[in-house]
């Protein structure tokens, strides 16, 4: 059967990690859309132009070409045919994306690359639209979520693992200051589907996470570890 799986939640809750896991898992591709914002902010940056400017940032969408490919076990971005790999990753591309997803040209720029993807092979999605807009009839939607502190602290650690010097306190500020901006945006806020599956995962390991997302699509779908084409 034809999977599709949506994980929206707010930034450090570990969508983009339990989602790959489940994805190996599963056999199914993942899709991190969040990386593709990212991208979007990076062209944005690179051109000095304010990310916050609707009309600007529009103005920049058709020189913009985006492709997904699936190197070296995950997803990579390219942007007009060159890998973005890291300098995706850095908190001011976290703002950048933020910044630039607010806006509906930019939201429907990228729209039906998303929905292509899901139509034609079993996904994974995670961001903070996918249940609401993106994959309104995902067969499981969860909403994903820690306290703050919990995901400051693990955004945090994986900066540093990358190389990134940040602080704690820095991480938790920004991640408040996105978390607001995210949840109270007019278009595509970030807020759980009707139907979507609340998961608090504070304090608990990546394995237990990965288990409670297999068991629930088990539930709802019948799909075991191996069986999503």
């Amino acid at each position: 059967m034809l999977l599709n799986i949506a994980i929206d939640g707010p930034g450090g809750a570990g969508k983009s990690t339990i989602a790959r896991a489940v994805a190996k898992q599963l056999g199914i591709v993942y899709v991190d859309t969040g990386a593709l914002y990212r991208t979007i902010g990076l062209y944005v940056r690179r051109h000095d132009t304010d990310p916050a400017d609707m009309d600007a940032v529009a103005a920049l969408l058709p020189g913009i070409s985006l492709e997904i490919k699936y190197e070296d076990g995950g997803q990579q971005v390219y942007l007009n045919g060159e890998r973005v790999g890291d300098a995706i990753r850095t908190p001011e591309m976290s703002h950048y994306a933020s910044a630039v997803s607010v806006h509906p040209p930019v939201r429907n720029f990228l729209l039906d690359t998303q929905r292509d993807i899901a139509r034609k092979t079993s996904v994974i999605m995670d961001g903070r639209d996918i249940g609401t807009v993106i994959l309104p009839d995902a067969q499981v939607k969860i909403f994903l979520t820690a306290s703050p502190e919990c995901r400051a602290e693990r955004r945090c650690l994986e900066l540093r693992e990358k190389g990134i010097d940040t602080t704690f306190e820095a991480v938790l500020a920004e991640m408040n200051e996105r978390d607001a901006r995210d949840s109270g945006r007019a278009v595509a806020p970030a807020v759980a589907a009707n139907d979507a599956v609340h998961f608090d995962n504070t304090g608990m390991t990546l394995e237990q996470s990965v288990d409670y997302v297999l068991a629930l699509v088990k539930e709802k779908t019948g799909v075991s570890v191996g069986e999503a084409k």
